[in-house]
């Protein structure tokens, strides 16, 4: 333990009403801010990245107005992207790119079909901290281009066992009696004297009809397919045990549920000016569902040989089914064929992705003073096996069988030059060997603009196609190096470069495979490709998309004030988006680049005022010539300014109340060569929170989008082109207590 001044508390983490409260000159007893961004404990003041660590103080703000973490990381992370408010994470992007989701280190996601769900599934009523670091990173594996979040679920403590409740109720005021949602979660923990401690925890939510700020109710699949954020039943479980054979060594076993279903009443209506529900035509498809499990078992050694050793091992076990939607031009222009022209979707047209994933992570932190004082060695290496498919409702693959092993080796390097001089450096090699099964793509019906057909569109069959797989491989290493210099002790500058890399989406591809005029027959003539019409897998040629991330900051505080104020570039030479009509993957550049400002003042010992901006923007090779033409699409970059102003103020009874302002800028620009853009409309909104103590725990009030606004919700908007409108006026009551 180290004892500073309030003053001198990294800017990083979010300061707590408690903190707030004390004397800037009191001393105060706190543990150094660490994170875990190079695989091993490092201070945050020695980290050449952006960096945030949101504590559990925070976590509670955020969970008075929301349970979603994908809202509490856009309310308090610059770079992140306006939630969606769906289970889905399309276009839910960091800086224009991934964000690779990790608990307690480990990736919950499915990179070989990448379906992004699991930042909307996590409880927060589980975690102690989130800690986020901006910037390209490859330490992790792949996903990470844009940043890494890492979920760190809580601790047991010495003591008496621990017992905390936390129940609410949430309603739209548009109609509370069909939209009020309870949410319920209880944890306990404890540590015994013999070593022996343990984490239990579960949560259930139901939710309930959602509506616009107009009074109008939202759809249960306003981004077509991607499920939505009504009228579901969702249970989060918990369970760690762990065992410290001494001060040193320890053993923890760590084992999660996250449980989705959702059962949509009415089909999606994507003709009009915006997603509604369609009351015409009910719900026909199986439920929206997610289930996925994991286990993992980690071992800790702080005086192994070598150093400090963490060795894990884990397993995902994962379940994703899809909405049910039927064909509907535009928007919905491709579906599978029931051979039926006046009725064209398949009754099947549903899908279930089914992935295995598991793996091995070693990483051995390594002191190097008797070559150089306070220089560190973290390296180590990870095995990763995973299985994935996708079906139809009637058993029928939809893309391709796919198995990898990926193995990586990785070495990272840091070392005190000065007092005041940290660098960091170091490399990353990876390798993938990728199994592909040979499958037959089933039929396909499909439609294109025409202005000659009455209709507004021409309508085609993709006759079932065989795709020819095969074994592949490839690697590739990345490279990072930068440093921090003090300023003073409690400010410093930061940056440097840093690489990252997103795996091809395979399954998207092999799923897509033929889908282009050239394999297309009339409808009537539904089978008309020469028998034994094939395409091979191996014209794709996967290949890594590797991200260079520049980034230049500085941050610290300076009495009552802490702050960061960071600019960064982003760029990548190949893509990772599928081209139907060569059946290959887009090779365009990528240019990225903005700026974050993070502040928060102590005005008094009882009010604290802070902000968050945020700014980014991005261009792309349209044409593949070389040369950056246009505009980065509003799925990677929906709102290129957005920032939260708050303010909040704690009485001398405890009684705390926290005013903030929410906004975004709309988006414009020609996404290719011949112009073409989509419109996104800016918004604010603002919000309120009251808490006080009642009865030893916290009673809590809050009103999301107080003066009830209709406005679009840019990020969901942007997945298909099409308006999609942001929750209205939400009031949640609320209360919680820990035994």
């Amino acid at each position: 333990m180290r004892k500073i001044s309030v003053s001198a508390v990294m800017f990083l983490s979010v300061v707590s009403p408690a903190l707030a409260q004390q004397s800037q000159e009191q001393q105060i007893e706190l543990d150094p801010v660490t994170v875990t961004a190079s695989r091993a404990e490092r201070s945050v003041s020695d980290i050449p990245q952006s960096v945030q660590v949101i504590d559990r103080q925070e976590i509670d703000k955020q969970l008075q107005q929301s349970s979603s973490a994908s809202a509490a990381l856009a309310k308090l992370v610059p770079g992140f992207s306006v939630s969606n408010q769906t289970v889905s994470g399309a276009s839910e992007s960091y800086r224009g790119r991934d964000l690779l989701v990790l608990v307690d280190g480990v990736p919950l996601g499915t990179p070989l079909r990448d379906v992004s769900r699991i930042l909307s599934l996590i409880d927060l009523n589980s975690i102690e901290r989130i800690e986020m670091v901006a910037g390209a990173s490859s330490l992790y594996g792949a996903g990470a281009t844009g940043g890494t979040v890492n979920f760190i679920t809580k601790k047991a403590e010495p003591g008496k066992p621990r017992i905390s409740v936390n129940t609410a109720l949430r309603a739209f005021t548009a109609n509370a009696v069909d939209s009020v949602a309870p949410e319920l979660s209880a944890s306990i923990s404890g540590k015994a004297e013999n070593g022996l401690d343990y984490v239990l925890s579960g949560s259930g939510y139901l939710g309930r009809r959602t509506y616009d700020g107009s009074g109008w109710e939202l759809p249960s699949d306003s981004m077509l397919g991607q499920g939505g954020g009504d009228r579901f039943g969702r249970v989060n479980l918990l369970a760690k045990l762990g065992y410290d054979f001494d001060a040193a060594k320890r053993l923890e076993f760590s084992a999660g549920w996250y449980y989705f279903n959702q059962t949509p009443r009415y089909m999606t209506d994507y003709s009009g000016a915006y997603a509604r529900p369609d009351y015409r035509h009910p719900y026909t498809g199986q439920s929206v569902l997610e289930d996925t499990k994991s286990l993992s078992l980690r071992y800790t050694d702080k005086d192994f040989a070598l150093g400090s050793l963490n060795i894990v091992g884990f397993y995902n076990n994962i379940k994703k089914r899809f909405n049910y939607s039927t064909f509907s031009f535009p928007y919905n222009s491709q579906v599978y064929y029931s051979f039926d022209p006046a009725n064209p979707t398949s009754p099947d047209n549903q899908t279930t992705l089914y992935s295995d994933r598991g793996g091995v992570n070693l990483t051995i932190d390594t002191p190097l003073d008797t070559i150089w004082q306070g220089a560190k060695l973290t390296w180590g290496s990870d095995l990763i096996f995973e299985k994935t498919h996708q079906t139809l409702t009637n058993g029928q693959d939809v893309f391709t069988p796919l198995q990898q092993v990926t193995s990586a080796a990785f070495g990272q390097l840091q070392v005190p030059l000065t007092d005041r001089l940290t660098v960091r450096g170091g490399v990353r090699f990876e390798h993938f060997a990728l199994d592909v099964d040979d499958f037959t793509r089933p039929a396909a019906y499909a439609a294109v603009a025409s202005s000659r057909d009455p209709r507004g569109y021409q309508d085609f069959v993709l006759p079932a196609l065989r795709v020819t797989g095969g074994k592949f491989s490839y690697s590739k290493p990345t490279f990072n190096i930068g440093g921090t210099f003090k300023l003073t002790d409690t400010s410093e500058i930061f940056g440097g470069f840093s690489q990252g890399f997103a795996l091809p989406d395979v399954g998207a591809y092999t799923r897509r495979a033929g889908l282009s005029l050239a394999y297309a027959c009339p409808v009537a003539r539904p089978n008309c490709l020469p028998a034994g019409t094939s395409i091979s897998y191996a014209s794709i040629s996967p290949e890594a998309q590797v991200v260079n991330n520049y980034e230049l900051g500085i941050r610290g505080s300076h009495d009552r004030f802490k702050g960061s104020l960071t600019g960064f570039i982003s760029t990548s030479s190949k893509g990772v988006t599928f081209d139907p009509i060569t059946n290959t993957i887009s090779q365009q550049k990528e240019f990225i680049y903005g700026g974050e400002f993070t502040g928060e003042y102590a005005a008094t010992d009882q009010l604290t005022i802070g902000t968050v901006l945020g700014y980014r923007e991005g261009r792309y090779d349209s044409n593949k010539d070389g040369k950056l033409d246009s505009w980065l699409p509003n799925n990677r970059i929906a709102t290129p300014f957005r920032g939260t102003l708050y303010a909040s103020y704690v009485f001398d009874n405890g009684v705390s109340v926290r005013v903030e302002g929410e906004g975004f800028s709309g988006r414009d620009k020609a996404i290719d060569l011949k112009g073409t853009r989509y419109k996104i409309k800016p918004g604010a909104t603002m919000n309120v929170a009251l808490s006080a103590p009642v009865k030893g725990g916290e009673a809590y009030v809050s009103v999301d989008n107080l003066f009830d606004t209709r406005f679009q919700n840019p990020t969901a908007t942007s997945v298909r082109n099409l308006p999609v409108y942001s929750w209205g006026r939400t009031v949640t009551l609320g209360y919680r207590k820990t035994f």
